[in-house]
């Protein structure tokens, strides 16, 4: 007892010593840290958006993983457990065959889509006149809405005036069905799905062409790198931290395409292009049936978290930074 009386002592006749302006602040400090430290104003700041985040993402989020224990119709909503799981996967084969129709999407769409949009920024990061003009003309078509491309994609696989098999019949060659067939159908719009080469994808590409120095393209030609070799040995393994970067976002933005099915085709015809979101949308709003619609939604993200997870454990193969290290 007689230690801490001590101290206790010392440490007000130290605060007695300080000058009156410091000791204020301390005494304020002590009294309320929060409201006058730099932690609380930090949260102050971050506040506007913590709260969408609560209110529109993370609630949301909660929300729908309740709702896919449940059946709800908009009007009742009763506990069923993991039955919307178990019909999902075992006694609902358009669940299957949604998800069959947006594998085959992905497969074909996301590697077309990168290789397109590397070309047009390897076209576009050439040093001649004019190439701002270039640019902005590849970039246009990104800035159209996605439901007036669809229709003009809709006027384009027109069967019989559409610009597409116009084309095709002054080579000699009878143009099919595209939408109305339900064998080109799904293929008509992985061709659409090209119209977006020239958007985000291909700033990013071009950023990462420009991020790599004139250097290394000096010493691979001493070496005798050109054209093709010095393309695979140094542009290609310099720009795996862009390739990476837009593969995972393009896998998960494919996986969750519906604009283009929704608008051009509805699912048909004989659901040759339903989606998975497409018909996760129907059985929300034409079904109402909120609580299986919830489920699929959780099955997507479970699909998407195990393909990223997959990604990022495998990109230490392939992937290189500056500097010769691997991820």
């Amino acid at each position: 007892m007689g230690t801490a009386a001590r101290r206790a002592a010392e440490a007000e006749a130290g605060a007695a010593a300080l000058p009156a302006p410091r000791a204020r602040e301390q005494a304020v400090a002590r009294r309320s840290p929060w409201t006058r430290g730099p932690g609380f104003w930090g949260y102050v700041f971050i506040s506007p958006w913590l709260i969408g985040f609560l209110l529109f993402t993370l609630g949301p989020m909660l929300i729908s993983l309740y709702l896919s224990f449940c059946r709800y119709d908009l009007h009742t909503l009763t506990w069923v457990g993991a039955k919307n799981y178990e019909v999902l996967l075992t006694r609902d084969p358009l669940f299957w065959k949604s998800l069959g129709n947006t594998a085959l999407y992905v497969l074909f769409a996301v590697p077309l889509g990168l290789t397109g949009s590397l070309l047009i920024a390897i076209l576009l990061n050439q040093k001649v006149r004019g190439m701002p003009w270039f640019r902005t003309l590849f970039y246009l078509p990104s800035l159209v809405p996605a439901v007036a491309s669809a229709l003009v994609w809709v006027w384009v696989f027109h069967p019989d005036a559409g610009l597409l098999n116009h084309g095709l019949s002054r080579l000699g060659i009878q143009g099919p069905q595209w939408l109305q067939d339900p064998r080109t159908a799904l293929p008509a719009l992985i061709l659409m799905s090209l119209w977006g080469v020239g958007g985000g994808r291909m700033i990013i590409f071009l950023a990462g062409l420009q991020g790599i120095s004139d250097e290394l393209y000096e010493a691979a030609s001493l070496d005798g790198a050109r054209g093709w070799a010095s393309f695979r040995h140094v542009t290609l393994p310099m720009l795996s931290p862009t390739i990476f970067f837009n593969l995972v976002l393009g896998i998960i933005g494919s996986f969750q395409v519906f604009t283009s099915a929704y608008v051009m085709t509805g699912g048909g015809p004989n659901n040759a292009t339903l989606l998975y979101v497409l018909y996760l949308y129907n059985n929300a709003f034409r079904f109402f049936k909120m609580g299986k619609a919830s489920a699929m939604a959780w099955v997507l993200f479970l699909i998407l978290l195990v393909f990223t997870i997959i990604q990022f454990k495998n990109a230490s193969r392939w992937v290189y930074y500056e500097g010769g290290e691997k991820e």
